[in-house]
């Protein structure tokens, strides 16, 4: 008796997930892996732009623990987590219990502050200069009430503070969205039982609702301290290419794009800044989740 050949779909069972999964691995592979491997090595070469370089191992880090603009950059991207960090983590959140109940017209201002994070970030930036200007909008309130000009994008610590503003502005509604599906799995029944024991709207959101989106808290706050760290577009478009006054507001992702483009560039010290960068963002995140590990034990 012939034995019936065995099913092609059975043999070849256990490569078939592979099969599915080879093409989104190879983009991976070409448009993630192998520059992050790139950029790793050649923070480790002197390439130029047009050279690929050798080997020069630390040269490039031991340079970079001389170069004043890189201390500058590192402190305004700094400065951006710190002083956006917690307006991204509690706005969002106070923004979410404004319109997350069931109110007439609710539907239009959640539309509505979800609008900035669909707008290009190009044409908001663009629309915050113009606002800012010494003849913008808001120099004109200030005239028509009696003050002087103010010079927001002439002056470096008011051009960052304004990119922060922008930055905050603009993530609002993305992460308002976060909390509102988290806000959607917190009982009831909790907020009723505090209210009959006396609690005011301020204690339930200290005793219930933190409590409850604390983990989505945590979630919020690593995601904007990596997108605050690794900030460019806003401070490129209001501070311009050479980074504000002297420099003085380039952000470490400005200073990656400064150094590392034109015919002349110098793609290996540029590599060593993204590495850097690299590293802090994912020790920020690592911190994060650490302290909320801590929090839960």
């Amino acid at each position: 008796m012939r034995r019936r050949p065995a099913c092609p779909v059975r043999t070849h069972r256990a490569a078939s997930p592979w099969l599915l999964l080879l093409p989104g691995l190879a983009v991976i592979a070409a448009f993630s892996l192998y520059p992050f491997l790139s950029t790793v090595h050649k923070a480790f070469t002197d390439a130029r732009t047009l050279t690929p370089g050798e080997w020069v191992g630390l040269e490039n880090f031991r340079a970079m623990l001389e170069d004043e603009q890189f201390w500058v950059a590192l402190r305004n991207s700094g400065l951006y987590v710190v002083l956006v960090v917690p307006f991204t983590v509690l706005l969002p959140l106070l923004l979410a219990l404004l319109v997350h109940k069931q109110l007439p017209g609710v539907t239009f201002f959640r539309s509505a502050f979800y609008t900035p994070v669909v707008a290009s970030v190009v044409v908001v930036s663009l629309i915050w200069v113009w606002m800012l200007d010494d003849r913008g909008l808001v120099n004109g309130a200030l005239h028509v009430l009696g003050a002087g000009p103010v010079g927001f994008l002439g002056d470096e610590w008011l051009l960052l503070l304004s990119a922060m503003a922008l930055t905050v502005w603009k993530g609002l509604g993305y992460y308002m969205v976060i909390y509102l599906a988290a806000l959607g799995s917190v009982p009831r029944e909790l907020h009723e039982a505090a209210a009959v024991d006396g609690a005011g709207a301020v204690r339930r959101f200290v005793s219930v609702t933190v409590p409850a989106v604390r983990s989505t808290m945590v979630l919020v706050g690593a995601l904007s301290s990596v997108a605050a760290f690794k900030v460019f577009s806003e401070v490129y478009l209001m501070a311009g290419p050479t980074g504000g006054p002297a420099g003085q507001d380039t952000t470490l992702v400005m200073l990656v794009q400064r150094t590392g483009t034109g015919l002349s560039g110098r793609v290996g010290y540029a590599s060593a800044i993204s590495l850097v960068v690299f590293v802090i963002a994912l020790l920020l995140m690592l911190i994060v989740l650490r302290a909320d590990r801590k929090e839960d034990s």
